[in-house]
């Protein structure tokens, strides 16, 4: 795999300026804040801070998408998240998808597959998260998208980095897949071995580019010239994601983003 398509277009540089402020929501003296801030817009919010002898200001009021992966929202996803994990743990399943936050350079973001355009099914070539069917050798679906993200891409990840399981959804087929929702942690520290005879890619997304409106959209669906359903679709990035990915996309930045994003479809199948 080339490095330009790991990379993906959402990476920032290495030892980017805002590599470092990772989860910090402490207050900072006005020195530390300066150095750790690269853009205009920012540095001229704090020296007004300064200038007004007003109070230190939090990291989150200027970086409010570093709390997406903090640990007091990871408390608050597990709690929203746990009646569903014991409800659709031990639940039969078609499949399970492993939904991988991750950060990049500090920057919050989601992991995405491309599936290998060789594979057989419907899904070949689609973007998705990692995961596939449930074996009779997996004690639960947690089991189930843990050991499918390290067959495709080669992390060996423990139970403690799954935050939940979020509600299962239909594919196109009707068969039911379970998405587990986990942090991989920083994309960094990680290595990626991809399994070239089913992923064609790996990539990611930042949440605060997903949450953007102008990277968001929607497909409306009719039938016999009926407005049916409506899915979202997240078109601008180094791949387009549809389909029940976008569904869970949507559904991921709802629980980490409350009243930062607004889902505007109906997810069918819910139980």
């Amino acid at each position: 795999m080339q490095a330009d398509s790991f990379r993906g277009r959402e990476f920032l540089p290495p030892h980017h300026p805002l590599g470092n402020l990772g989860n910090m929501a402490q207050e900072v003296t006005f020195w530390q804040l300066l150095e750790r801030t690269s853009t205009r817009g920012n540095m001229l919010l704090i020296l007004r801070h300064l200038c007004h002898g007003m109070t230190p200001i939090s990291l989150t009021s200027i970086f409010p998408v570093r709390t997406y992966l903090s640990w007091e929202n990871e408390q608050r996803c597990r709690g929203l998240l746990e009646a569903s994990t014991n409800r659709h743990r031990q639940e039969a399943a078609s499949a399970a998808v492993l939904v991988s936050l991750c950060s990049v350079a500090g920057e919050p973001a989601i992991l995405y597959t491309l599936r290998s355009s060789t594979l057989s099914g419907l899904h070949k070539g689609d973007v998705s998260f990692p995961g596939g069917k449930c074996d009779d050798s997996d004690r639960d679906v947690i089991a189930t998208a843990l050991r499918e993200t390290h067959e495709e891409l080669g992390l060996q990840l423990g139970e403690d980095s799954v935050w939940g399981i979020m509600r299962p959804l239909p594919d196109r087929t009707k068969k039911i897949v379970v998405p587990v929702l986990a942090n991989l942690g920083p994309l960094e520290q990680l290595t990626l071995k991809p399994n070239p005879k089913e992923v064609e890619a790996v990539f990611t997304m930042s949440i605060s580019h997903l949450l953007k409106e102008e990277n968001q959209g929607y497909t409306h669906f009719c039938h016999n010239g009926v407005y049916s359903y409506t899915l979202p679709v997240f078109p601008r990035g180094p791949h387009r994601v549809w389909g029940l990915t976008a569904i869970i996309t949507e559904l991921t930045l709802e629980l980490l983003a409350p009243g930062k994003y607004q889902r505007q479809t109906r997810v069918l199948g819910s139980r």
